[in-house]
């Protein structure tokens, strides 16, 4: 059965990467966080007082920017290094996420990351969910998935996220940061959230991780279907 590259994009809080972790489990292929790459790089940056308007600064410090990920068999989970470092509690905090819309709209950092992105994904058998997979990073993806949601209940998931973390951020602030990293990722130059022409539309706003999870292998076990009879028409 050939590998495919399954990609999830759509706005934050959706449960993208939650769906996009299962998904991969199940389907034992390799899962590829876009989002926390960005999030590393806006951590990277806030701690090296890189100005972003510095574009100089900005440029150059990408070169000393390497992300990988790492899975931890204590947790389960993946967790990201930023140049060796995990990094994985820091880049889900309420100031990274304030700054990452902003950090990722810049043309070079978004090059620099889909430049990794694609060699990680490079073999297929991955599960990649961020804004623009379908779009820029593998617009030849068998199976795309864009998903929305209602915006206070996105709010609503991502205020249970933090206090799952012991962060208390009030449920207006949160709304605030959603609906400017939505105007910032939906209107930047390069690479713009959108949807995929060709991408299959999931509204989870009154769906179950679960529910999810089983709706994207259903995707993709269609496409695997139509690719097996093609391959045996051949």
């Amino acid at each position: 059965m050939p590998k495919i590259v399954i990609a999830i994009d759509g706005y934050s809080s959706c449960g993208k990467s939650t769906t996009a972790k299962a998904v991969a489990a199940r389907m034992g292929y390799g899962y590829i966080d876009t989002g926390a790459m960005y999030r590393a790089v806006s951590l990277f940056f806030t701690q090296e007082r890189i100005a972003l308007s510095n574009h100089k600064e900005v440029v150059a410090a990408l070169d000393r920017i390497h992300i990988t990920f790492n899975h931890n068999p204590r947790t389960g989970k993946n967790e990201t290094c930023l140049n060796g470092l995990n990094v994985e509690g820091e880049i889900r905090t309420m100031y990274i996420s304030n700054i990452v819309s902003e950090v990722s709209a810049i043309p070079e950092v978004r090059w620099a990351m889909v430049a990794q992105q694609q060699k990680m994904g490079r073999k297929r058998g991955v599960v990649m969910d961020g804004r623009d997979i379908g779009t820029k990073v593998f617009p030849d993806a068998e199976v795309k998935v864009f998903m929305t949601a209602d915006t206070y209940i996105r709010a609503k998931r991502r205020q249970q996220e933090l206090l799952e973390k012991g962060d208390m951020v009030n449920l207006d602030d949160i709304i605030k940061n959603i609906e400017k990293r939505d105007l910032i990722d939906t209107t930047r130059s390069e690479s713009p959230l959108m949807q995929a022409p060709d991408a299959a539309l999931l509204d989870t706003s009154h769906m179950t991780i679960e529910e999810q999870v089983d709706w994207v292998i259903e995707q993709a076990d269609r496409r695997l279907s139509e690719l097996h009879r093609q391959k045996a028409i051949k």
